[in-house]
């Protein structure tokens, strides 16, 4: 995570960052890339299952991101009479759209949901731009409101996790109340372990002055990529001690090929936060967070939820990756229980 303000001590690389150091690299051509994305995607290609597929949404840049869709169960869809929002997933660093496909995709498909789970530019099988990172906060979110605004039927619930939430927050804080403009709105949002909207200064002073050691594999693990390397670091940066031991080693080699430019440049990325809170009354919020999140702690989970005004949740038992954890069953039905209130609320 990206702080406005870092310390000094941690430069344009915060401590608890999700994002790699940037890496230089040489310029590469647009049309470069379009011949080379399919040679890139092979390195993170991962099998869908049943009901999902895969497609690409063409940017106005002309690069394209990768997108898998599931369909609603028609059953689910049509209960008691509700059309259900769409739901559009959007990932953190060192993930891409496959995080959300194994587990959330198919549950809440049979809950009555149309699901997009999208990877960013740079990510999983998306076009990788030219440059040293991804992209900006701006133009990231402007990326997920593109797609938005030109492939997604009706308002949807826009979902965040990690430096996800951040660009969901970005979206939010720039939303109208007209579908068909650049920013259309939206039916709701979720923020699942996310980024702070002012960053992570408070969580890098908290960590080092209360938790040296776990500041260390911190750093370790995500600023210095650690975690692509060390079957228990990954353990601990991003799922519970009960997660067992082959699908850690599964989601690590994803995570290893899913990311081939940082989402983010540290240095501009603290230049444009905090993020501006969204006009009051502007879209229905859920605030998640993990009791055993080993990067996001409590006080940044409640930070988040003060600066919204809303009552955040705190499942308990999970970690950072809610839906990829060994009880990711217990985000996910408090995300639905959480959708089915807020469609009763549309509706009386």
């Amino acid at each position: 995570m990206a702080a406005a303000g870092s310390p000094p001590l941690v430069g344009a690389s915060p401590l608890l960052s999700l994002l790699p150091p940037p890496r230089k690299r040489s310029a590469m051509p647009r049309a470069a890339v379009s011949a080379s994305a399919s040679a890139r995607a092979k390195a993170c290609s991962y099998q869908l299952r049943e009901g999902q597929f895969r497609r690409f949404h063409r940017l106005p840049s002309g690069l394209a991101i990768e997108v898998i869709f599931q369909e609603a169960q028609a059953a689910a869809a049509a209960e008691e009479g509700l059309r259900n929002p769409p739901l559009v997933f959007i990932h953190g660093s060192f993930h891409a759209a496959w995080c959300w496909v194994e587990h959330w995709l198919p549950f809440f498909s049979d809950s009555g949901y149309d699901c997009y789970a999208l990877s960013l530019l740079g990510q999983g099988e998306s076009d990788v731009p030219s440059g040293a990172a991804a992209g900006t906060l701006k133009t990231h979110t402007s990326d997920v409101a593109d797609f938005i605004r030109k492939e997604v039927r009706s308002p949807p619930v826009l979902i965040g996790h990690s430096f996800g939430g951040l660009i969901v927050q970005s979206y939010i804080s720039n939303m109208t109340y007209s579908y068909s403009s650049e920013q259309p709105s939206l039916s709701g949002a979720v923020l699942v372990c996310s980024v702070p909207p002012t960053g992570n200064s408070g969580l890098v002073w908290r960590y080092l002055l209360t938790k040296p050691i776990a500041a260390i594999k911190v750093t370790l693990s995500l600023a210095a990529k650690a975690f692509a390397n060390s079957l228990p670091l990954c353990k601990e940066t991003f799922f519970s001690s009960t997660m067992e031991d082959h699908l850690v080693l599964k989601y690590q080699e994803l995570m290893k090929a899913s990311s081939k430019l940082p989402l983010f440049d540290l240095r501009k990325l603290n230049a444009s936060l905090p993020v501006s809170p969204p006009a009051k009354g502007t879209v229905k919020l859920l605030i998640m967070g993990a009791s055993d999140d080993f990067i996001v702690d409590t006080e940044g989970l409640q930070e988040t939820a003060r600066f919204y005004g809303v009552q955040a949740v705190c499942v308990e038992g999970v970690a950072h990756d809610m839906m990829l954890d060994s009880r990711w069953e217990k985000g996910a039905q408090t995300f639905l229980s959480w959708l089915q209130e807020l469609q009763r609320d549309q509706i009386s």
